[in-house]
C-alpha cells in the first residue's frame, strides 16, 4: 500500500530558479551564487556605544538575523568598529555616508563588508582607486547602495527624478569604476520607497549585471505599512529568482524587521519553515473563538525549533480536512475538538482542553523529531476553519 505524505512537504516547491549571480563572502555568510537568501537588519543604537550596540546585535542574532549593519557617521563610531566587528556573533557591515575616510576606517577595523552611498559621498569617484586597493588587500566586499533619496545630482538632472533607469545607471557606473581597478567583490542595492519603482529597478539591474543584489524598500514606513510594501516588492522579485539578501526597513524595532524578512522567505519556500500555524479567518459557521485559540496555541509553542505545521480550525467545513493535512491539528465544533496527529484522530477533548492538548501533543512530536534528527529545521503552525 502506498503511503500518503501528510504535513509539510519534504521538498518545498519554488516559483522560479534563482538568478545566476557571482558570489561574495560577507564574513561567514555567502551572498549570491547558490547561497540561500540571507536576512539582514541594522542597529538603531549609537555605534560609539559599544555595549548597547553589541547587546542589540545579540538580540538580532537571537531573532535569526544573519548579517547586521551599523551606522558610522562620526569618528567615535569609526573608533568603535574594531571591537564591535570582533565581538559580534554575526558579520558586521559598516554603513558609510558623506565621509570617505570612514570607508578606510571600516576596512582597517575588520568589518565583514562596507556599504557606500555614492550619491552623498563628496568626490567619491576620486577615491574609488584607493578604496578598491584597500578592500582588495583585506578581501572586504563593498555594497554599492543607491537610494532614491540621495541620488547623485547629475542623474537627478538627467532623469528629472529617481527613476528605475536613474538608480540602475548610478549603481552600474560606480561598479564599473571599481571594476576598472580590478575589484569585483561587489553587491548592489537600488532602493526606492515606491515598491513599483523599486521592482522595476531591480529587474533592470538583474538583466544588466551578475552582481549579487541586496533587496530593500527604503523608508518603507511603520510596521504594518512597511511589512506590506516589503512583502509585495520582495515577493515579486524573489518569485522571479531575483535577490540574494534582504533587509526589511521598518519604523519599528530591528528584530521586527528580521521577523518579517524570515516570514517572507518562509512563505516563498526560500527558507525552511518553522512553526506554521494554519488557522481560519473565522466566520458565522465558527463554533469556537478561533482568534483566541490561535493566539494561545502560538504563544504556547513560541520558540519551538522543529518544522511543525499545526492547524487550528473553527468549523466542520474545512476543519477536518485542514487538520488532517497538518502534522497536528484540531477541528472544533459543538464545544469540543477532534485532535489529529499525522492525519489520524487520536482523541476528542472539551473546548477548554484544546489548547493544552495541542501543546502537549506538539511537544511529543517535537521530541520525536529531535530524536530523528529533524530539530534543526523551523516550526510551522496552521489555523483554518
Amino acid at each position: 500500500m502506498t503511503a500518503i505524505s501528510l504535513g509539510m512537504p519534504d521538498v518545498p516547491t519554488k516559483l522560479a530558479d534563482r538568478r545566476v549571480s557571482r558570489q561574495i563572502q560577507v564574513g561567514t555568510v555567502a551572498v549570491g551564487g547558490n547561497a540561500p537568501v540571507s536576512v539582514q537588519s541594522m542597529t538603531t543604537t549609537r555605534t560609539s556605544d559599544i555595549g548597547a550596540t553589541l547587546q542589540q546585535i545579540a538580540e538580532l542574532t537571537a531573532s535569526g538575523c544573519q548579517i547586521v549593519r551599523v551606522a558610522c557617521p562620526t569618528q567615535d563610531d569609526a573608533d568603535a568598529l574594531a571591537t564591535i566587528a570582533r565581538k559580534s556573533q554575526i558579520p558586521v557591515i559598516a554603513d558609510i555616508h558623506f565621509q570617505p575616510k570612514y570607508v578606510f576606517a571600516a576596512i582597517d577595523a575588520g568589518c565583514a563588508a562596507v556599504r557606500v552611498n555614492p550619491g552623498n559621498i563628496k568626490q567619491f569617484d576620486d577615491k574609488v582607486k584607493e578604496i578598491a586597493k584597500a578592500a582588495s588587500e583585506t578581501r572586504t566586499p563593498i555594497r554599492i547602495g543607491v537610494n532614491a533619496g540621495s541620488l547623485d545630482a547629475r542623474l537627478l538632472k538627467k532623469y528629472g527624478k529617481a527613476t528605475p533607469e536613474a538608480l540602475v545607471e548610478s549603481a552600474l557606473w560606480e561598479a564599473s569604476l571599481f571594476e576598472e581597478h580590478g575589484f569585483g567583490d561587489i553587491k548592489i542595492s537600488v532602493k526606492h520607497n515606491d515598491p513599483v519603482v523599486m521592482v522595476n529597478a531591480y529587474r533592470q539591474l538583474a538583466a544588466q549585471s551578475d552582481y549579487p543584489l541586496h533587496l530593500g524598500v527604503t523608508e518603507a514606513g511603520p510596521a504594518f505599512q512597511g511589512t506590506i510594501k516589503s512583502a509585495v516588492a520582495f515577493g515579486a522579485l524573489l518569485s522571479e529568482g531575483i535577490g540574494d539578501t534582504i533587509r526589511v526597513s521598518l519604523s519599528a524595532p530591528p528584530a521586527e524587521e528580521v521577523k518579517v524578512g524570515l516570514q517572507i522567505l518562509e512563505a516563498l519556500n526560500l527558507k525552511q519553515r518553522r512553526l506554521e500555524i494554519v488557522s481560519c479567518p473565522s466566520c458565522g459557521r465558527a463554533q469556537v473563538d478561533v482568534y483566541k485559540l490561535a493566539d494561545q496555541v502560538s504563544a504556547g509553542l513560541d520558540g519551538l525549533e522543529v518544522p511543525l505545521r499545526v492547524a487550528v480550525m473553527g468549523c466542520v467545513v474545512n476543519g477536518p480536512g485542514e487538520a488532517r493535512e497538518a502534522d497536528l491539528g484540531v477541528a472544533s465544533g459543538n464545544g469540543k475538538g477532534q485532535i489529529f496527529v499525522k492525519g489520524e484522530v487520536i482523541k476528542t477533548v472539551p473546548e477548554s482542553k484544546i489548547v493544552e492538548t495541542l501543546i502537549e501533543e506538539a511537544m511529543k512530536i517535537a521530541e520525536q523529531m529531535e530524536k530523528d534528527g529533524i530539530a534543526s529545521g523551523e516550526p510551522q503552525v496552521s489555523i483554518a476553519g
